[in-house]
């Protein structure tokens, strides 16, 4: 079956749409609906239902210890009672004995009576028994004679009786119980002397029914006593002489009994009769019935006033948790939600712990969107928040308004991190940040990264030329940043939003090529996005691509320039000049992809292995013949270089000072300790220096004066002019006697004619590089050179 069509559905976390509309099973669904009935599915429920089971426990308690404390109770008074009562009956029987005894020696003490006994005168005798008889209330007065003959007995006395009679008293019964047929009697004797013993008076009362229900009353409970013999008493009812004993409790057709079984004298021999007392418990319990009723419906009434007060209570304490668990659903849906205090109880603490938490929460979520979209330094929206805020003004963009993004990069940043450190680079970043937020206005400013700045105007009124010229002039304007006077300068690529891209990705990445290009084209200017740029970047795209792969596939070769010692007069150096005979484009110049292998780092693995394969290559050479290798400025910062030239020389065995590297004033405009520390551990490894360029760019004497370069090379602007400037001269003169002044060599590059080389002898350069001399050479050729017999030299070498 389907579980849709039965109209269940899980329960899901919010948001979640797809999982909301599956089906659920049936059974699933069903055990859910039950779950929702179980009386314990709420904490009011379990907590009403505690408190009435707690209370009826307690009833029930009470109940039960109600009934056995009465039945102990009622077992206490009713053994009081028996013991009490056979007590009554022990002292009532002893004073009738007494009673009986003393009328009976009154009769045999007077002297008729002894008279008409010893003469045997019945009819006297019989009238003075009867006399006492009736006078006395006594159920039996009769006189027994030593001859067994019984005078005055009311009613039939069966010879048996009678002799038993007589063999008591004759034994010495005097007082007791005296059973004569089934018929029991207290009786008391006294002997009649005259002076001899002639018989016994007996006077006896019956012991029946009547007379125990009577001695009953006298106690305070309504005991059933009986007189019977030993061996009638039921089972399980112990004889005892000790009257406070407790009763034996026995069941009576279901009747609870208690009973106390003592004995009692007899008159005469025979079996003792006992006095059994016996008393209902059950009957006496139930007098207090009415009583464990009443506890009984006062426990019911209390146990719904639990379960009434229970539930308000329950309701009471449940609501500010259900509130908080309606709170915490909105607070996990994203919501804000507080609850309201009303108590100052744990409720109300955890109340207030809630919002608190609620509030931190918030307060959190906020600092942790506000660190996803912004810088932390400078507080501008960070690149998330740009491509965000380009997104949505890009989708309000009307027809009739522009839209468009400047991309700023500070211009020689990276100068004022090292000389003046990071704390001062930050500083200048915020402050440039602050600027950018004047200048722009109302228009929306990012800090992309390092020194990367963006800006978003729309409709700005002013012309976006304007607003860049603006822009540079403002951001330019020197200041002084802790405690350092800083001139910073910054470059700008524009794009324009439908214009230059129809989403954040395009506008981002053609303003980074406007960037790009202003940067290009000497700093401080901006430039406008233009479709040609982006083709120049996927070509140099594909150029990097290629580059990647250029060692690997061995498209990648060196080759060698002489270099002619004049003095000598002969090739004492060759500088190896990296080539890349691409498949496709050809022989790409030198010029196109070393500054793409420098921004993009594969100089490093380049530079290395021009290193290696120079020294390899040098190998092959004469030992006076040296190999010059060109560094790049990214080579040198690399802390790896030194590594590099160590394990170049001990794989290729060439002599260190064989190796000559060439380094650009450049260097030192970044870091002068740093490049002079470089300097001078390659020195210590044997390997010659030469200053590379000298006469442009950062040219300062004070480097030369850090530094003993080994050779001067000087660059082929000034060869040029040599003809046709004599200031030319000069300036060669002067390099020449500052050189030798101060040991170094000097190296003329660009030598193209006789002319110059004539002027470059005679101003007294060491030696010269050029066309006119020889061309670059393969590796196959400069060997070739050094062979018995080998290769031919140019004739302009000849010359020279």
């Amino acid at each position: 079956m389907d579980g849709a069509h039965l109209g269940y559905r899980r329960r899901v976390a919010p948001g979640d749409a797809a999982a909301a509309m599956m089906p659920v099973p049936l059974p699933e669904a069903l055990l859910r609906g039950w779950s929702r009935f179980h009386p314990l599915a709420s904490l009011s429920r379990k907590l009403t239902i505690f408190y009435a089971v707690l209370f009826g426990a307690a009833v029930a308690l009470i109940l039960g210890g109600a009934r056995w404390g009465i039945e102990r109770y009622a077992e206490r008074i009713v053994n009081a009672e028996m013991a009490s009562g056979s007590a009554v009956f022990d002292r009532i029987t002893a004073m009738r004995y007494t009673q009986l005894g003393d009328a009976s020696r009154v009769l045999a003490s007077d002297f008729g009576f002894r008279s008409a006994v010893a003469t045997g005168d019945a009819p006297t005798i019989a009238s003075a028994l009867d006399s006492l008889q009736q006078r006395l209330g006594l159920a039996q007065a009769f006189l027994v004679g030593t001859d067994g003959s019984v005078v005055g007995y009311r009613g039939t006395l069966t010879d048996r009786d009678a002799a038993a009679l007589f063999d008591a008293l004759d034994a010495g019964a005097r007082r007791g119980v005296l059973r004569i047929g089934d018929t029991d009697f207290s009786a008391a004797a006294t002997p009649v002397k005259a002076p001899v013993l002639v018989g016994w008076v007996v006077f006896a009362n019956r012991l029946d029914a009547a007379e125990l229900g009577s001695l009953a009353q006298l106690s305070a409970i309504d005991l059933k006593p009986s007189i019977v013999s030993a061996g009638a008493l039921p089972a399980g009812v112990p004889l005892s002489t000790d009257a406070d004993s407790p009763a034996t409790e026995r069941l009576v057709d279901g009747e609870r009994m208690l009973a106390h079984a003592t004995p009692i004298p007899a008159f005469g021999g025979g079996e003792a009769p006992v006095l059994l007392l016996e008393y209902s418990l059950t009957r006496a319990l139930r007098d207090y019935a009415p009583m464990l009723w009443l506890v009984l419906a006062f426990g019911i009434i209390g146990i719904a006033v639990a379960i009434v007060g229970s539930w308000f209570l329950a309701q009471a304490l449940t609501r500010p948790i259900k509130a908080l668990e309606r709170a915490a659903r909105k607070v996990s849906a994203g919501e804000h939600a507080q609850v309201t205090v009303t108590t100052r109880d744990e409720i109300g603490t955890l109340a207030t712990s809630f919002n608190r938490m609620v509030d931190d929460i918030a307060e959190r979520e906020r600092q942790i969107a506000h660190m996803a979209f912004h810088d932390d330094l400078t507080g501008l929206a960070n690149r998330t928040l740009l491509r965000e805020h380009l997104a949505m003004a890009l989708a309000r963009l009307g027809d009739d308004r522009k839209l468009a993004l400047l991309c700023l990069d500070l211009d020689n940043f990276k100068v004022v991190n090292d000389t003046l450190g990071h704390p001062t680079g930050d500083a200048l970043l915020c402050m440039v940040a602050e600027r950018l937020g004047q200048v722009v206005g109302d228009g929306f400013v990012a800090r992309l990264g390092g020194d990367e700045f963006a800006v978003v105007t729309s409709d700005d009124g002013r012309p976006l030329d304007r607003l860049a010229r603006e822009i540079i002039q403002v951001v330019s304007s020197p200041c002084t940043v802790n405690g350092h006077r800083v001139v910073p300068g910054t470059s700008i690529g524009i794009a324009i939003a439908r214009q230059d891209g129809d989403d954040p990705t395009d506008l981002l990445k053609n303003a980074d090529l406007a960037l790009y290009r202003a940067k290009q084209d000497g700093k401080g200017g901006f430039r406008f996005f233009e479709a040609a740029m982006d083709a120049e970047a996927q070509k140099r795209r594909q150029m990097e691509l290629d580059l990647h792969d250029a060692i690997a596939n061995g498209e990648l070769h060196l080759m060698f320039q002489p270099l002619f010692n004049l003095g000598e007069g002969r090739v004492s150096a060759f500088e190896a000049l990296l080539r890349w005979n691409h498949p496709v484009r050809g022989l790409v110049s030198p010029v196109d992809f070393i500054p793409l292998a420098e921004d993009t780092g594969l100089i490093l693995p380049i530079g290395e292995w021009v290193i290696r394969e120079a020294c390899r290559a040098a190998m092959r050479w004469p030992d006076h013949v040296r190999v010059a290798v060109n560094v790049s400025a990214v080579q040198f910062r690399n802390p790896g270089l030194n590594a590099v030239v160590l394990q170049a020389l001990g794989e290729s065995g060439l002599a260190p000072q064989r190796l000559e590297l060439e380094i650009t004033e450049s260097l030192f405009i970044e870091n002068v300790e740093g490049v002079l520390a470089s300097l001078h551990s390659l020195r210590a490894m044997g390997v010659r220096v030469a200053l590379d360029d000298f006469g442009t760019g950062y040219s300062s004497l004070s480097y030369l004066r850090a530094f003993p370069f080994d050779k001067i090379k000087i660059d082929r602007s000034f060869i040029i002019d040599l003809m046709s400037s004599k200031g030319a001269t000069a300036i060669i003169k002067s390099i020449t006697t500052l050189a030798d002044a101060l040991g170094m060599e000097t190296t003329a590059e660009g030598v193209e004619n006789e002319g110059q080389l004539d002027i470059l002898r005679e101003q007294g350069c060491s030696q010269i590089q050029g066309f006119y001399f020889s061309k670059p050479l393969v590796e196959a050729d400069v060997a070739a050179l050094f062979l018995p017999g080998g290769g031919e030299m140019p004739e302009s070498a000849q010359a020279a």
